[in-house]
């Protein structure tokens, strides 16, 4: 049977807050709509997932300035989330916007993976839905795709479909992350989200049409490496044969599947047991992964290669 793989997470999120104002987010809060987490809530949180079969935290952000007097504390935060995970047993992967060079090496202490979207490389968005999004720059995210290249950082990126780009836009897009990739061999995953409008955004477009779904992976499969997966959000692909007809065209994740999804928290996740009967009757199998796939292993530290071989052997058990 063919298998295609999710990792079971939860979503911590240390702050709503972002100085980005892309039109369609419905993920953000103005800084006095989102006080910070605080440790001993994510450990209350944590505590009753360790029952649960939990193995990923992802450490998701809103954006604090780089030239904020509050970066500093805004990223010891983030660092200490993840600490916390990893001495709770669980594996920790952090997307937090771009960050500096020096933030993503002390990151790669407490983290098994890190990701940031590339969403689409042409500049054209920064004059419609990247207008107010200095972060959105795309020299800035194709730069933290080669300092995680440089920092053998085992890296998630992906695009955004249907947010005001061109088709030949995501070629371009998708064939700038095989060239970083063929250098550095650190991208595990490149995910095809398709916009899936939500109640909060103030961008007026219709959702991505999941019929064209199929044909953009099938193309992205020529395009990227074959030690990239290609991954699919099946909650924003809402029938099931279209869901499975991407799987057909070379799709082989589904990604991080928890209670809520922070990102389009108007699409609920499809939870395991569902997932699987709709898989099983086209004979694909749903297999648990870690969010760290297994031929970027030898790049942890020692304590972080410890945790992901009692993660691997409990799952060969199980």
């Amino acid at each position: 049977m063919r298998q295609v793989t999710y990792s079971p997470a939860y979503t911590i999120v240390p702050t709503y807050e972002c100085f980005n104002r892309c039109t369609y987010c419905n993920f953000r809060t103005d800084p006095s709509e989102s006080p910070s987490m605080s440790l001993s809530a994510a450990e209350s949180i944590l505590t009753k997932l360790q029952e649960q079969n939990i193995c990923e935290i992802l450490i998701l952000s809103g954006e604090v300035h780089p030239e904020s007097t509050r970066r500093q504390a805004w990223f010891q935060l983030i660092y200490d989330l993840c600490e916390l995970a990893l001495f709770m047993g669980f594996l920790p992967h952090t997307n937090a916007g771009p960050l500096s060079f020096e933030e993503m090496e002390k990151l790669k202490n407490v983290n098994v993976s890190m990701g940031l979207m590339l969403e689409q490389i042409t500049p054209e968005l920064l004059k419609t839905v990247h207008k107010h999004a200095p972060s959105k720059l795309p020299e800035v995210r194709l730069q933290q795709l080669q300092w995680a290249g440089e920092l053998q950082i085992p890296f998630t990126t992906g695009l955004l479909l249907g947010i005001g780009e061109t088709e030949a836009d995501w070629w371009e897009t998708l064939e700038a992350i095989a060239e970083i990739h063929q250098r550095y061999h650190h991208i595990q995953e490149v995910i095809l989200q398709p916009h899936s409008p939500g109640s909060q955004q103030t961008f007026d477009a219709a959702p991505f049409n999941p019929h064209q779904l199929p044909q953009v992976i099938f193309n992205a499969r020529e395009i990227l490496p074959l030690d990239i997966a290609i991954q699919i959000p099946p909650n924003l692909v809402k029938e099931d044969q279209w869901l499975l007809a991407c799987l057909e065209a070379g799709a082989r994740d589904l990604g991080g599947i928890g209670p809520l999804d922070e990102v389009n928290p108007d699409y609920p996740h499809i939870q395991e047991q569902a997932l699987k009967e709709i898989l099983h009757s086209a004979k694909w199998k749903l297999v648990p992964r870690l969010p760290i796939y297994t031929q970027f292993d030898g790049w942890l530290s020692g304590k972080l290669e410890n945790s992901v071989k009692k993660w691997r052997n409990w799952q060969k058990k199980g």
